[in-house]
C-alpha cells in the first residue's frame, strides 16, 4: 500500500482497523448504525513540530504502530478509493502493544 502524500509537522496518517461484523444479542447491526473504530494502523508520520526555539521535536509515534485515538479526533480523507484519518500527534491516546 503506497500512500502518495506525506503529512506535515506532527500530523499522522492512520488507516482505521476494521471492526468485526457480527451480531449483538442475536440482532444484526447494519454498517450505518455502527460506530467507527477508534484503533488504527499508522501509515505515515510527519517530521515533527518545530518549537518556538526553532528546534524540531520528533514524534513519539512511528510507522506500523497500532494506536488508540478519540472518537471525534482527526479528519477523514479518501485517496485513490482508500479511507484514511489524519490526526495530530496530541490526538493520539495510546500506542497498543508497545
Amino acid at each position: 500500500m503506497a500512500v502518495k502524500f506525506r503529512p506535515l509537522h506532527d500530523n499522522i496518517v492512520v488507516q482505521r482497523k476494521e471492526e468485526e461484523v457480527g451480531m449483538v444479542g442475536g440482532l444484526f447491526i447494519p454498517d450505518s448504525a455502527k460506530e467507527k473504530p477508534q484503533q488504527g494502523l499508522v501509515i505515515r508520520v510527519g517530521a515533527g513540530r518545530v518549537n518556538k526555539d526553532g528546534v524540531r521535536t520528533q514524534p513519539d509515534i512511528k510507522e506500523g504502530d497500532t494506536i488508540l485515538f478519540g472518537k471525534y479526533g482527526g479528519n477523514d480523507i479518501k485517496i485513490d478509493g482508500e479511507e484514511y484519518l489524519i490526526l495530530s500527534e496530541n490526538e493520539i491516546l495510546a500506542v497498543i502493544g508497545s
